[in-house]
Order: C-alpha cells, then structure tokens, then sequence
C-alpha cells in the first residue's frame, strides 16, 4: 500500500533536515565575503596574485589616443 502523502512529506522533511545538518546550513544565510576577510593578510603568493590580475585587467583597456 502507498504511503499517505503527509507520510512522504514527513520522510522528505527528515531527509532535508539531515542534508541541512550535513552542511551546515542553519537557515542564514552569512555574507561569504565576510568569512574570508583577512585570511590572505600579509600572504605573498596573494599579493602576487592580485599584481597579476591588475597587470591583466590594465592590459585589456583600450589604449588613449
């Protein structure tokens, strides 16, 4: 026999409540930007790498007459 829909509907909200505990996910939604701020302070390879990528953005602007 078929499980009643409010039966289905119980298991699909325990397995989204597992999902959600597996990956952290309370419901907030925390600003991702504000979680990485500061991780690269004083990292050469990071101050290297935002060089490169000016160097990059620089050499793709069109040139002044």
């Amino acid at each position: 026999m078929a499980d009643t829909i409010e039966v289905r509907l119980a298991k699909v909200e325990r397995e989204l409540a597992i999902l959600k505990a597996r990956t952290g996910d309370n419901g907030t939604k925390a600003n991702w930007i504000e979680k990485i701020t500061g991780s690269f302070k004083d990292d050469p390879d990071f101050k290297e790498i935002v060089r490169l990528g000016k160097e990059m953005r620089d050499a793709e602007l069109p040139e002044e007459d």
